[in-house]
This record gives C-alpha cells, structure tokens and sequence, in this order.
C-alpha cells in the first residue's frame, strides 16, 4: 500500500530540475559515496531520474521492473502513473531529499519525473540473510531449537507462523536521530493488558538517540530503573519463549538487525523459567526450577560464608572440618577475604576468556585452564583446596540460571558480598542481603510489581513462575500480567462415576 510522507516544512521542495534533485542529494547524503548510482532518460518527452546505491540494491530487478518498464510502455509517466504501473510493492511518496536520502540508505531506488509535484521510491534492497539456527545462548534439550535472525522481516515470518491469530497486532516505530531502526511492538489485543500497551508505546516515541545497536542496549533506554544491576526485561532469542509469553497476556519487541527479542513486563522469578520446563512432565518442570533458585541462593552464599566464617566466626566450623581447614590453609599466606576474592576474579577471568575464544578453543581453554590453574595455585600456596571447592561449586551455580543477564549479575554481586563478609563478618553478610533484598522489593518492570508473586503475594500466581502444576489444571493466567482474558480455557468437568450395578 502506497503511504504519503508528511510534509517536513510548508513549502514542498518539489517540483524541481533533475540536476538540482542530484546535486541536493549528493551534496547532503553521498558526497562521498563512490556507490551513489544516477541513470537519466528521456522518455515520451520527459526527463525520468532514476537514483540507487550500486550496494544496496538488486540491480537486475531495477532494469527488469522499474527501467523496462517505463522505456516499453505509453504511459505519460507521473507519480501516479508509477504507483499504478510499477510492478513493486512497499512504494512510498516522498516530499523532501532528506527523506528520498533515507531511503535511499535502507535499499530503496528513487524515481522523479522531472517538474512533477513528489518523487517515488520502492524497496529493491540486496539482503543477505543470515538463516534460522540452533539457538546458542539459551540452549535446549526439549522443544524448539530455532533461534531468531538479524532481519526483522524473517522474525516476524516466524513469529506469524508460530501465532497463526487475528489477534496479533504488529505497530511499526521508527526509532534513531541519525541512524533510524524499525522497533516493532507485538501483542495479542484479545489478551494483552491495555495499560502495559500504552507504557511500552509512549516509551518507545518519547525515545531520542542517535541509534539502536540491538534488543539488549533498547532495554537500557527503556527500563525501569537503568541504574539496576538486575534485568528488568527479559531478552530472549528464542521465537517459542517470546510466543509463548505474548499468549500469557505480555508484550514483545523486536528490532531490526537484531536476533534477540524483548518481553515485557517480567518479574524477578521469570529469569529463572525456561520453556524447557513446559516441555517436560511437570514434577520434573517444578524440581528444575526450585533447583535453579536453590543454586542462585547457594551462589552467593557458600564463597561470602566461607570468608566470614575464617575471618570472624571459627566456633560455627565442627572442630574434624576445623582441622581439614587449618591444615589446607596452612601454606596461604593471604587472608580469606585476599584469598577468595583473588579465586573468584581468577574464575572470571577463566570463564571470559573461554566465552571470547572460538567454540572448541573455548571449551578447551575452560576445562584445561581451570584444572591446570587450580593445581597450581593450591601447589604454589596461593589458596586452600576446600575454597577451590567452594568457588567451583558457586561459579557452578550461577550457570544454571538461564538467562545470560541475571547469570551475570549473580556473577558480580558475589564481589561486595565477598568483602562485605570479610570486613564485617554475618553482620556485614546479613546487612548486605537485606539491602539486596529491599533493592528487588522496589524495581518495576513496566510499572508492574518485579518480585511478584511473593511481594505483593499473590498465591494463585505461584503456579505459573516458582513451580509448575499440570496442564489441565493450570487454566489461569498468571494475574500480575493483567490479561484481559484470565482465563486459558475451561476447566472440564469431572466425569461422573458409572453406577456399576447398571
């Protein structure tokens, strides 16, 4: 459908003379852009221009669909004529050069018959796509393993696909002062709560910058609360996980050249889900997830623990664990604090290496260098054998946390408690917690509650965050989402027992 741009100023720069067109358009786009393309004609008495980027366009279907065209036809060439001849759809009239420039830049090919009132331009863009793979980040063993694109184009083709609903609506926003990206915000209206509707959409047209990267940095402009070590929205690059959370009611965002996708609202426990969980009975769903919250506790506890205990509280220790201790730590010239807050940046740096390094150098380099390394260390005396155990245990459990994000920030916020612990001891450690525990208690995630459904509790939410019930009697969605349909679908009702004497 052709759409008619708005005017940039109350005087249109058209009509105008083909050489001031290009001159204006070099001078303020390509001047110096060796691929800025002019093709100039005349045709039944008029002066056609034909405009490209050599780069960025499919020449042959310039020749086939646009130039053949016109040079074989009758037609008194207009902008009207084009619209309605031109066998290319996505047209847009355009008023002003900076917008025939923009254009220009995203693979369109621009076309002005000389001294007419607008210029016409049509999508021929040369892509490259990238194909839908295995997901890599949040890896699967059940379910889906697609992951999404760099094209928005092909995201959305997904996305259609997996929600075949009249209900999904789409809304374009064009976002970047000077590199513009198409943002697309994606619900079901039948399902998605109209306040969160509203919140996404004014936060995303008040947005000024100059570009948007990608998925993950549009969530820092976005989000509650920037200054938060903790996500507040969930980033996903999985197509299942983001179809499954519009059906309970939440918002999704795409942008274009980019392969993950936002969901909004999310809470603190949703970091903690995968779709995984669905995918298997929901006993083993419900132990993997109390299990992933368990680990996450243990992962900033066991290391900060073992330093105030040494430090401050050795009557807590059994006296046969004592021994172990004091022997192992024997060589260690280091307080616990230096100790462990040296093992712990080691394993860091461990981990970031073997994520920066080729796949299969990669693993390589994790496996070897932490056996290698911690040999060595525990030899040269520079740490104990039990806080090599402790460490590894914690850096094991924050890898079972399936986003990225939140593993991250477990990740860091083992430091402060780490020192905190060491210059205080419990009290230092308790403090610390309480003040972690107050920081979640606060944030919102698109003005929603973040640490629901225990604050505010909200007990019939419980099903459908910490653990799973079965499919037929999980019929609700999950309240905190504000759906308009709460309900999935009815409950069936019981079969009535057959008298046996009949």
């Amino acid at each position: 459908m052709r759409r008619r741009s708005k005017k940039t100023s109350k005087q249109s720069y058209f009509p105008c003379e083909i050489e001031k067109l290009e001159k204006d358009l070099k001078d303020g786009f390509f001047k110096s852009s060796a691929d800025f393309t002019v093709k100039k004609f005349e045709h039944e008495n008029k002066r056609i221009f034909i405009a490209f980027l050599n780069y960025m366009v499919e020449k042959d279907q310039i020749f086939k669909h646009i130039t053949e065209v016109i040079l074989q036809s009758n037609t008194e060439w207009d902008t009207k004529a084009l619209e309605n001849n031109i066998p290319i759809s996505g047209s847009e009239t355009r008023e002003s050069v900076k917008d025939i420039g923009l254009d220009m830049l995203k693979g369109y090919v621009a076309i002005y018959i000389e001294n007419d009132d607008a210029c016409v331009t049509y999508p021929v863009p040369q892509l490259k796509e990238r194909q839908p793979e295995r997901a890599e980040t949040e890896s699967l063993i059940f379910g889906p393993k697609i992951s999404f694109t760099e094209s928005i184009q092909t995201n959305l083709n997904i996305i259609h696909w997996r929600l075949d609903n009249p209900s999904l609506v789409t809304e374009k926003f064009i976002i970047g002062n000077e590199i513009p990206s198409e943002v697309r915000l994606i619900y079901l209206k039948d399902i998605a709560d109209d306040e969160n509707i509203n919140e996404m959409r004014n936060r995303l047209n008040k947005l000024q910058t100059d570009d948007v990267l990608e998925s993950s940095v549009l969530t820092q402009y976005v989000e509650d609360n920037s200054y938060s070590i903790f996500p507040q929205l969930y980033v996903t690059e999985l197509p299942d996980r983001f179809c499954y959370e519009l059906k309970e009611g939440k918002l999704g965002v795409i942008v274009d050249k980019s392969s993950s996708a936002i969901i909004a609202p999310t809470n603190f426990f949703s970091f903690f889900e995968s779709t995984e969980d669905l995918y298997t009975r929901w006993n083993m769903g419900s132990f993997i997830r109390l299990m992933r919250l368990v680990a996450m506790f243990l992962s900033i506890t066991l290391t900060p623990l073992y330093v105030a205990a040494l430090t401050f509280h050795y009557e807590i220790i059994p006296t046969a664990l004592l021994v172990s201790l004091g022997h192992s730590r024997s060589r260690v010239p280091f307080p616990p604090l230096l100790e462990a807050l040296i093992l712990e940046f080691l394993i860091e740096l461990i981990r970031e290496a073997g994520a920066r390094l080729p796949t299969k150098v990669g693993q390589t380099m994790g496996i070897v260098g932490g056996i290698v390394v911690g040999q060595a260390v525990v030899q040269a005396g520079f740490t104990s054998n039990i806080l090599i155990i402790i460490v590894a245990l914690s850096a094991l459990a924050s890898f079972t946390v399936p986003s990225y994000l939140m593993g991250s920030a477990i990740r860091i916020i083992r430091f402060p408690l780490i020192i905190m612990a060491g210059l205080w001891g419990f009290i230092g450690l308790f403090y610390s917690y309480a003040f972690i525990l107050i920081h979640v208690l606060k944030q919102k995630s698109l003005k929603r509650p973040y640490f629901v459904p225990i604050y505010p509790f909200r007990p019939k939410d419980i099903d459908n965050s910490i653990f799973r019930i079965p499919f037929l009697k999980s019929n609700y969605r999950a309240y905190s989402n504000m759906p308009k349909k709460i309900k999935r679908f009815e409950e069936p009702s019981r079969q009535k027992k057959e008298d046996i004497d009949e």
